[in-house]
């Protein structure tokens, strides 16, 4: 059996579109926590809203697509930017929080 340190994945991203004042950090929250995946969330001063993330590899990539297709439900997401992928030997953050 793999050890669990080397399925972990990490990446950064950025979602564009209506995706302030309509509760996706929250659904972004809820999602990751649901998935053991750690990391943060904020808007940004520019109207997007980015984060970084990592957890186990089969469930990054569901997040990803979840960011890049659904978000919350009035949100409407013109792009998802992800950036700086990489697999990691062990989590940097021990849950997923709303930065404020």
């Amino acid at each position: 059996m793999a050890s669990a340190s080397a399925c972990l994945k990490s990446f950064e991203f950025e979602v564009f579109g209506r995706v302030q004042g309509v509760f996706f950090r929250k659904y972004t929250a809820l999602t990751a926590r649901e998935n053991n995946i750690v990391g943060w969330v904020k808007n940004t001063s520019t109207g997007t809203v980015v984060g970084i993330a990592e957890g186990p590899d089969a469930k990054m990539d569901l997040f990803k697509n979840w960011l890049k297709t659904t978000g919350s439900p009035k949100s409407r997401i013109q792009k998802c930017d992800i950036r700086k992928e990489h697999s990691i030997s062990a989590l940097s953050f021990s849950s997923f929080d709303i930065i404020r």
